[in-house]
């Protein structure tokens, strides 16, 4: 078994309280609805890899709002992700996918009308927004 591999995540949220997901099409978890995020390099701060990833994927600058939750993702290969989700708005621009070899579909879903199936990162997300 290697290390556990670092990521992070958003759960981005409208006024409407919305959820912002795209569907993976890369694994781990391809196939399924997920937050936006991905590695966190060395030396990079957790935040400062969220507002990355974010920006590198949908093109969006995020305000950040404080720690979600985190989630482990221990695959059946042994690859374990240790995720930090914070919960965020976009402060400016409009989303739209720059990796489409990475993601399609991204949508803003209601809470209780969300696609199917999702990651586990979303769903911890969604329990943790919840409450």
């Amino acid at each position: 078994m290697t290390p556990p591999r670092l990521g992070c995540g958003a759960a981005i949220l409208d006024a409407a309280g919305r959820l912002l997901l795209a569907r993976r099409l890369t694994e781990p978890e391809a196939g399924c609805y997920g937050l936006l995020g991905g590695k966190i390099e060395p030396g990079e701060a957790t935040r400062d890899a969220i507002l990355r990833e974010i920006e590198e994927e949908i093109g969006v600058r995020l305000e950040l709002q404080g720690f979600l939750c985190a989630v482990d993702l221990i695959l059946p290969d042994g690859i374990h992700w240790v995720s930090v989700v914070e919960r965020a708005r976009i402060a400016s621009g409009m989303a739209e996918i720059r990796e489409p070899e990475k993601l399609a579909d991204l949508g803003w879903f209601a809470r209780d009308a969300l696609p199917q199936p999702l990651t586990q990162a979303a769903i911890a997300a969604v329990k943790a927004l919840d409450g």
